[in-house]
């Protein structure tokens, strides 16, 4: 097992049902950085955005972020990649079973789930929330909307700059809930200090352009002030869905170190009870 050493990251995250929703959907996480999990674990973060056409998307997005954790967190002698692989599987069996037992129709959600080991950044993704690398002033988005019109961007039959004004720029093509099984994009960065990432729903990045990320970035060096201006511009350009933003800084990376599993129920359990609380107010 690995543990980290002296690595030092900031994170702050918030989440706002917005102006026109009347309820949150939205689920964000982030790790404890001094817990005995992040030690053995690395840093783990993840948001999830509950579909608001299908039934209660809250509980859609709650359910796979605490069906994620805990799943991650078990497969102690699995790689990293495998176990974000396996806890999205579980997250999503896990929602697609809740909505048959609750026989309330389908449930959907997205989740992008990262966990930083060391100095590599391992990316579990699957919907159209998004993770944005800023480095050197510079936003670059790391994953791929899963959406009709994200796969027309892929073929080269549409603009990405024409992504945030199309029509159908919510119709997802891929998410948890709907099917028994999914198939995650999983993949890897390599990071430095200096780093910030941003974590976001579409409801923050559908009016917000990736050059401004990097701009507020560039000019905004703690994250609790990153994530309020985010979510601020984006409440006041009148975004139509939920907005939830995961800022972090990465002020210092310790190269891994061997350490043995650290488990203990109890504090999972803890864990799983702070996720329903992480959605409607700062974490």
């Amino acid at each position: 097992m690995t543990a980290l050493k002296a690595t030092e990251i900031e994170a702050h995250s918030l989440s706002d049902a917005g102006k026109v929703r009347e309820d949150n959907q939205d689920a964000v996480w982030l790790c404890n950085p001094d817990d005995q999990y992040t030690a053995a674990f690395g840093h783990l973060y993840a948001i999830a955005d509950g579909m608001g056409g299908l039934a209660h998307g809250g509980i859609a997005s709650t359910l796979a972020l605490s069906t994620f954790y805990e799943t991650f967190y078990d497969a102690a002698d699995a790689a990293v990649p495998q176990k974000l692989k396996i806890g999205i599987q579980n997250a999503n069996l896990s929602v697609y079973q809740a909505a048959q037992r609750m026989s309330t129709g389908r449930m959907g959600t997205t989740l992008t789930a990262a966990n930083l080991v060391g100095r590599t950044l391992h990316i579990a993704h699957v919907g159209d929330s998004r993770v944005y690398l800023i480095r050197e002033n510079t936003a670059r988005c790391l994953t791929n909307d899963h959406t009709r019109v994200g796969e027309l961007v892929r073929m080269h039959l549409l603009s990405p700059d024409k992504v945030r004004t199309h029509n159908q720029r919510s119709v997802l093509n891929k998410c948890l809930g709907l099917n028994l099984f999914i198939q995650p994009d999983i993949f890897e960065v390599q990071v430095q200090a200096g780093d910030k990432f941003i974590f976001c729903t579409d409801g923050i990045w559908s009016v917000i352009d990736d050059e401004e990320f990097g701009q507020m970035a560039s000019e905004t060096h703690d994250p609790a002030l990153l994530s309020k201006k985010i979510l601020d511009l984006a409440l006041e350009r009148e975004s139509d869905d939920n907005v939830s933003v995961i800022t972090l800084s990465l002020r210092h990376l310790a190269h891994q170190t061997d350490h043995s599993t650290a488990k203990s129920s109890t504090m999972l359990s803890r864990f799983i009870r702070q996720i329903s609380g992480r959605r409607n107010h700062e974490s």
